[in-house]
């Protein structure tokens, strides 16, 4: 994974595990910011720093505008889009992710960009209208109302904008053992209807599903499914 998590309010996918790749939780909270603070404590940085392809791939001719980083982790996808001229507002369910991505973002050169917030995406929402939200990665292994935050989002978009919603499709080739069938991967169309979204005020941009090669935290060697909606809010 790129960047973030599987909570509430992380989301970026580093190739790491709290989200995306390791064992899941035995009890998972569905919005818990003591549970991710201890997570995020349990080494000096959890991604890898790098933004998630699937933002650099989507987001890299759109115009700079303001954007919205649900569940920006330790910053990376905000740094990228502020070094590229977006004015972005980035939330997380931790603390100390957010004093992290403050951390990136001074030593990018980038904090008078970012303005970071905490949320829990279950319970509050940033204000405003943006002209990118990204929703990279936002998983939980909890009791996570995805589907509904993902509707918020998208309420979000102003006139013109952009709703990138990135996930996986399911497991990666080497979890095997950590499989659980009570967590869902919705499919790009399934993510499409679970955003309800009139017909005549959006566009679909892209709905697809993709293999990527994905090592375990150990270094095996491994594919996953991921896949990518992006969506247009009509002028």
């Amino acid at each position: 994974m790129p960047e973030h998590a599987h909570t509430p309010t992380h989301a970026h996918d580093h190739d790491h595990s709290h989200r995306h790749g390791g064992a899941a939780p035995s009890e998972p909270p569905a919005g818990d910011q003591a549970f991710w603070d201890s997570r995020y404590r349990e080494s000096d940085r959890i991604w890898s720093g790098n933004p998630n392809e699937a933002l650099v791939r989507e987001a890299a001719g759109l115009a700079p505008g303001r954007a919205l980083d649900l569940g920006c982790g330790e910053g990376a996808d905000a740094v990228w889009l502020a070094r590229r001229g977006w004015q972005v507002t980035g939330t997380d369910i931790s603390e100390v992710a957010l004093e992290r991505a403050a951390a990136h973002a001074a030593e990018a050169g980038v904090a008078d960009r970012i303005a970071l917030r905490r949320h829990d995406l279950t319970e509050s929402f940033p204000t405003g209208e943006f002209d990118l939200v990204s929703a990279c990665f936002l998983h939980n292994y909890g009791d996570f109302p995805r589907a509904r935050v993902l509707r918020t989002a998208a309420a979000a978009v102003a006139p013109g904008g952009i709703l990138l919603v990135v996930g996986h499709g399911g497991w990666a080739t080497w979890q095997e053992d950590e499989v659980r069938p009570e967590i869902d991967f919705p499919t790009p169309g399934e993510v499409l209807d679970q955003l309800e979204l009139p017909e005549d005020a959006w566009e679909v941009l892209r709905a697809e599903e993709y293999v990527r090669e994905q090592n375990s935290p150990d270094g095996r060697a491994g594919t996953r499914a991921d896949n990518t909606v992006k969506v247009r809010r009509l002028p």
